[in-house]
């Protein structure tokens, strides 16, 4: 049977506050968690002396906080930093340690534009879509790798369309996805493309663009389709939900 592990007692009466994804973090083990969860989001808002004066002043982890502090000096890789913080902590077992080390590893063995993409899709994931589209949009606006296939960058230009949908601003979704299904002729960018203009467009507008052009007719169908099928599913739920409701009140 394994030993328990007593978490740290010291709460920070001020948080350290991670600005990108509005996050407040007040213990050693919100902060692991999180680095944890978020290892491609890891960069200058983790790495950095205020973070060490926050667990120094805050947490009084003076010993962690002087051996990042000396790393920070030393110009120390990322990965380093990131598990000296996870090792202080004393949360976490050694094969837990070793697991994220690999992580850390693979992702420095990464492009660059690999690492910015899977940082702009964890924001996407958490919702922090205006910060997402700024990444996005900082990959495709550079000169695009060469070693990198043309479709990676189709995906960005979706992921965008996703996170402009996100925002209802379907006019901006529209062209990402019109992009996207120009570099990579995926048949689901159509879907999201016409949909998009479906939303935005005039109705007059949007049938004067599928007309003539049977590809557009048929996806647009299938769009419909969809559509009222998810419809139909939602009230449903709805309808499930109030049942238990009425169940509830009449067994009371």
């Amino acid at each position: 049977m394994g030993s328990l592990i007593l978490c740290h007692k010291k709460r920070a009466k001020s948080p350290y506050e991670i600005s990108r994804v509005h996050i407040k973090i007040y213990t050693i083990e919100e902060l692991c968690y999180y680095i944890c969860n978020n290892l491609y989001l890891i960069d200058h808002m983790i790495m950095n002396r205020r973070l060490c004066d926050w667990l120094q002043d805050e947490l009084g982890l003076n010993g962690m906080a002087e051996t990042l502090r000396k790393e920070l000096d030393q110009n120390a890789p990322l990965s380093e930093f990131v598990l000296t913080i996870l090792r202080g902590s004393v949360i976490y077992a050694p094969l837990e340690i070793t697991r994220i080390q690999n992580l850390l590893e693979q992702l420095q063995n990464q492009k660059e534009v690999e690492k910015e993409k899977y940082k702009a899709d964890t924001l996407l994931k958490a919702g922090e879509y205006a910060d997402a589209i700024l990444i996005y949009q900082s990959v495709i606006n550079k000169e695009w790798d060469e070693s990198v296939d043309r479709t990676f960058y189709g995906r960005i230009y979706g992921c965008l369309g996703t996170a402009y949908g996100c925002l209802f601003l379907y006019e901006e979704a529209a062209a990402m996805y019109r992009e996207a299904y120009h570099i990579c002729e995926r048949p689901d960018m159509l879907k999201a493309y016409l949909y998009c203009c479906q939303r935005y467009l005039p109705e007059e507008e949007y049938v004067k663009m599928l007309s003539g052009n049977p590809i557009f007719l048929s996806v647009s169908s299938l769009v419909k389709e969809e559509i009222e099928k998810a419809k139909k599913e939602v009230d449903m739920d709805v309808k499930d939900s109030q049942l238990g409701i009425w169940k509830k009140e009449y067994r009371v």
